[in-house]
């Protein structure tokens, strides 16, 4: 187990003594928030399914700075998973009090494509994954905690080919409403991150040049989104300063 005394904690952090699971943590916006979250002071978990390598080199970051931190792989489609990772995170460092539910499927197929296995693996990942995660940290987050869900713009924006996907995220978003009223009473606030185009490595791999150029002139703030834009809404959102949101969904968007 590792200890957070409290000569070792800096309360000038926002997050001091704090303790943060981000799923989905080994690259692109998961990545950002868990080194924000771990800036802030928190330890954080960082979970990942098949990216060992680049989850532990977040880890190393986060340390090199300063920070604590450790890499728990879990498959968030599946619940013995998702046990096993509130189990070890209370294993290691005694408490619970910031989920970010962050990993997620971006499927891209037409309705008339679109196969069972894929409607299937995008909901267990999207929507069940987190819901069961949520039900976790109900039962073991300290009180006063923090439930933030990464949602998308597309569940408000309709896009060709990303009905499966914009639908589970949307059913993340009715998880955290209706949960955010059944957590007030213990000082739980539980919102949602909903961001628009975010530049990050999956982003490169799907749109091509011109897409993403179209975008970023399309959208107010003239550019399209970096993951520490969405990070920093997050640590917002998991500060004491965000005390009073809860049941909300915030458009990270840059205004598109």
């Amino acid at each position: 187990m590792i200890s957070i005394s409290e000569t070792q904690i800096d309360l000038k952090l926002p997050l001091a003594g704090k303790v943060a699971i981000v799923t989905g943590s080994s690259r692109g916006i998961g990545d950002a928030i868990a080194q924000r979250l771990a800036d802030d002071g928190a330890a954080v978990v960082v979970n990942y399914v098949n990216g060992k390598e680049q989850a532990e080199a977040v880890v190393r970051s986060i340390e090199t700075k300063g920070g604590k931190a450790i890499a728990i792989q879990a498959d968030l489609g599946n619940l013995a998973d998702i046990q096993r990772l509130f189990e070890q995170t209370i294993g290691n460092f005694g408490r619970l009090d910031i989920l970010v539910n962050n990993a997620g499927i971006a499927l891209s197929n037409p309705v008339t494509d679109a196969t069972e296995a894929e409607f299937d693996r995008t909901f267990a990942v999207n929507a069940k994954g987190p819901f069961f995660a949520m039900q976790a940290a109900a039962k073991h987050m300290q009180d006063g905690g923090r439930i933030i869900s990464i949602s998308t713009i597309l569940t408000v924006v309709s896009r060709p080919n990303r009905a499966i996907y914009a639908a589970s995220k949307a059913a993340v978003e009715q998880f955290s409403m209706t949960l955010s009223k059944e957590l007030g009473g213990r000082g739980i606030t539980v919102n949602t991150v909903s961001p628009g185009a975010v530049e990050t490595e999956m982003m490169a791999a799907s749109m091509p040049p011109q897409m993403k150029q179209m975008i970023a002139q399309q959208t107010p703030l003239g550019r399209l989104g970096q993951p520490q834009d969405i990070a920093d809404v997050v640590a917002f959102l998991a500060s004491e300063d965000g005390r009073w949101l809860t049941g909300q969904n915030i458009q990270a968007t840059g205004g598109a």
